[in-house]
């Protein structure tokens, strides 16, 4: 039985390990009395672990007058509320690619057929490519900003999303920033690509050059 000092979560658990239980669907009175707490309790749990995924309503059919009792059920899936480690997967997959010849240009092109995927589900289309491209990146969370510097056009990019794994990794990470920002804007036809990118040129700042384009993929 649960105690009236039970934790909001210890409780929601419990609720959730009597649906899973169950061989059929239960009601909130049957969740109530199998866990002697009140059904406002379960009713509320019910709805948090409804809205994540985790238990499903079940409309019964009606055989009598009256409206039928609400039913719920366990979803039979992975935990949607589980912790994730996506730093850890990008990690591996860029230790496993820093072990391979040509890493930075299979990194480069990784990133450039992701890049022509992000602007061709682009949904807005500012007036410039590099207003489109700043759009995108900033999406992205790069807090880019546009500059110019001894007459040429720049691009600086004032945050890492993967700033650890750059710490580490800049050789791989780098290259997909910098083949992210040719594909983009090689899918929107620009008359202008991004010839390098300059990372750290200060303690807070990368800065992605821009020159006449379109970028061409050098031959093998």
């Amino acid at each position: 039985m649960s105690s009236a000092h039970d934790p909001p979560q210890g409780r929601r658990l419990d609720v959730l390990r009597v649906v899973k239980e169950a061989d059929a669907p239960l009601g909130i009175a049957s969740i109530a009395d199998r866990l002697g707490v009140h059904p406002n309790t379960v009713r509320f749990h019910l709805n948090t672990l409804t809205a994540s995924g985790q238990v499903e309503l079940v409309r019964p059919e009606r055989h009598s007058p009256g409206r039928p009792p609400l039913l719920y059920r366990a979803v039979r899936a992975m935990d949607p509320t589980g912790p994730r480690h996506y730093r850890l997967l990008a990690e591996i997959l860029a230790q496993q690619l820093l072990a391979t010849p040509d890493a930075r240009s299979r990194a480069a092109e990784a990133g450039r057929v992701w890049g022509e995927h992000l602007a061709m589900s682009e949904a807005a289309e500012p007036a410039a490519p590099v207003d489109r491209l700043v759009e995108l990146l900033d999406g992205l969370g790069f807090a880019p900003e546009r500059r110019i510097a001894d007459g040429q056009e720049q691009i600086g990019l004032r945050h890492c999303p993967f700033l650890e794994l750059a710490e580490t990794g800049a050789d791989v990470v780098c290259p997909v920033h910098l083949g992210l920002m040719r594909g983009a804007l090689a899918a929107w036809d620009a008359g202008t690509t991004v010839e390098r990118l300059d990372p750290f040129v200060e303690p807070d700042l990368c800065v992605a050059q821009l020159g006449p384009g379109p970028w061409r993929r050098p031959p093998p």
